[in-house]
């Protein structure tokens, strides 16, 4: 697909249909193509399983029954704590049909993070994996939950009415292989609509606690109509019979919405699902032998494979695609250089669709998001006005509220949507600077921007001069406060291996970081650390190191 950005933006236009929802688009794929595989799973063992379009309708209708029969329907909100499994779509779209609202939460969480989403939401049901169980059972008590399904449970943990696996008489317990054994594939369930509630997606909590995020129905259309075209490079005239997508994200991050269900399943791809940690030689060996076509991963991973024998691997990779932060120019090169395929960066909220992308028919800028993807009427604003920023200054990058591709508000917190959304924008809280050929560059979260001596610096191109030097291999950028210049920047540095954190080596970045970037931007104080502070999504936690800092030197 290749168009010009200037075109495609002018001539698109938004047609929701009133009667949209990603489990209508699933139910259409199996009656127009049942026998399509949506999802092949593999897992670290390498055992196999494939589940048709006409598979996930069937089995979703039984889970949707099963619900209904224990008291499931309209309105509830129904957690989920599961790894990359066969039935995570077939469990997601039976919430959806009953009217419930699914609120996903990562399998990285622990027992404090579900009980607050829980009690954040009224939650009254969870669907967790056998091996989780341990993250509901100590909070079970001081939460509104009274369902708890188990998946792939021994028959001794809830398979009959009134077991539990541990004192035989807590009756909220039950396996979902026994809840839905016997159910008929035919559903009649609630008539659902575009304008719907959806999902309650729950923010990284990099500023504070984790925000929930209300999503409607509409939600997975404008992934189809933006994220699929726009991102994945996919539109009505791609043979999907010739495609595998594998987005390496999980099912409790927003992302699983942006591409496996968002695209995989609203254009009726086949798709990839891989459960394992993440190893560059598995990785690539996967690639190779299930020949992917189109893949989404992370910075992290594509650093790491761009590390690793690619010349070694034959692949089939015609898109790669970058999301969760900007990727660095030499993960880009090299792939590109051995693959003939180049990375494109992608932007986006738990809260969005893909608002700026490098998306199929522009140039790739490297260390660019990419530019506003059409539609959704992203621009950067300044920071005290609601006024564009001129090219090469530092604003926020923001949505009108009215766009259709961005949230429908805050489950429940009318305080938290009078502050974001009341506005003729929905600001995103993300900083970046835009060239004069409309490229964006993100420059750091707006809490983050650091002032020192009246410029404004943000902390991202700080940490990417330094991680491209070859002593570093993580680093974050926050402001410390300072007598004379207000604040200055301080890098905390996670060494690469075979490094010591010395001042001799102290001083060589900070002249590195001179050369690489406006010599004012350099960090004047370095803390060589271990590890940086991360939420459970993988995000630094810059608020606690800026906490560190006004400790010591406020």
């Amino acid at each position: 697909m290749g168009v010009s950005s200037d075109t495609t933006i002018a001539e698109f236009e938004w047609d929701v249909p009133t009667s949209y929802t990603v489990v209508s688009a699933v139910e259409s794929h199996a009656e127009t193509f049942g026998d399509r595989v949506a999802v092949r799973f593999r897992d670290e063992d390498g055992t196999r399983t494939e589940r048709t379009y006409a598979d996930v309708r069937d089995d979703t209708n039984r889970f949707a029954n099963a619900l209904t029969d224990h008291g499931v329907g309209t309105g509830d909100r129904v957690l989920h704590l599961f790894p990359r499994h066969p039935e995570a779509f077939t469990i997601q779209l039976g919430v959806l049909s009953t009217g419930a609202l699914v609120v996903p939460c990562s399998s990285m969480l622990r027992p404090a993070d579900v009980a607050f989403r829980a009690n954040d939401c009224s939650a009254t049901t969870i669907v967790v994996h056998e091996s989780l169980t341990d993250m509901v059972e100590p909070v079970l008590e001081e939460t509104p939950l009274e369902r708890v399904i188990v998946l792939d449970g021994e028959s001794g943990e809830g398979g009959e009415e009134g077991e539990s696996g541990d004192d035989g008489d807590d009756d909220r317990f039950r396996t979902y292989e026994s809840i839905v054994d016997g159910q008929p594939t035919e559903y009649d369930g609630p008539d659902l609509e575009a304008e719907d509630p959806m999902s309650i997606n729950y923010t990284s909590g990099t500023t504070g606690k984790p925000k929930p995020v209300l999503h409607k129905h509409r939600w997975q259309y404008c992934f189809n109509r933006i994220n699929a075209p726009y991102w994945w490079g996919i539109d009505e005239d791609t043979d999907l019979e010739d495609e595998l997508l594998w987005a390496t994200t999980g099912t409790g991050w927003a992302k699983w919405f942006w591409s496996p269900v968002g695209v995989g399943l609203t254009t009726g791809a086949t798709q990839f699902v891989y459960d394992g940690e993440f190893d560059p030689e598995t990785f690539l060996e996967l690639l190779e032998s299930e020949g992917v076509t189109r893949l989404c991963a992370v910075p992290t991973q594509y650093r790491m494979l761009a590390n690793a024998d690619l010349e070694a691997y034959d692949v089939d990779l015609t898109d790669a695609l970058s999301a969760g932060e900007p990727l660095n120019q030499e993960p880009i090169e090299r792939i590109e250089d051995v693959w003939g395929v180049t990375p494109r960066d992608g932007y986006g909220q738990t809260e969005t669709v893909a608002l700026v992308t490098n998306y199929p028919g522009i140039d790739v800028k490297p260390g660019s998001m990419g530019q506003p993807t059409p539609g959704v009427g992203a621009t950067i604003l300044g920071l005290d006005e609601d006024e564009p920023v001129d090219p090469g200054e530092i604003g926020e990058i923001a949505v009108p509220v009215d766009s259709p591709a961005i949230f429908d508000g805050y489950y429940e917190k009318p305080d938290l949507d009078e502050r974001t959304l009341s506005g003729d924008y929905y600001r995103t809280g993300d900083l970046a600077t835009r060239d004069e050929d409309g490229y964006f560059f993100f420059e750091g979260r707006a809490d983050d921007v650091i002032i020192s001596a009246g410029y404004r610096i943000g902390p991202f191109e700080v940490e990417d001069a330094l991680v491209s030097h070859e002593a570093v291999a993580e680093a974050a950028a926050v402001d410390s406060p300072h007598e004379k210049r207000g604040s200055v920047v301080t890098a905390y540095v996670v060494l690469a291996e075979g490094y010591d954190g010395n001042d001799d080596l102290e001083t060589k970045l900070q002249e590195y970081t001179k050369a690489e970037t406006a010599p004012y931007k350099y960090p004047r104080r370095i803390e060589f650390v271990d590890e940086l502070p991360k939420t459970a999504s993988g995000k630094i936690r810059r608020v606690e190191l800026r906490q560190e800092e006004r400790e010591k030197h406020g």
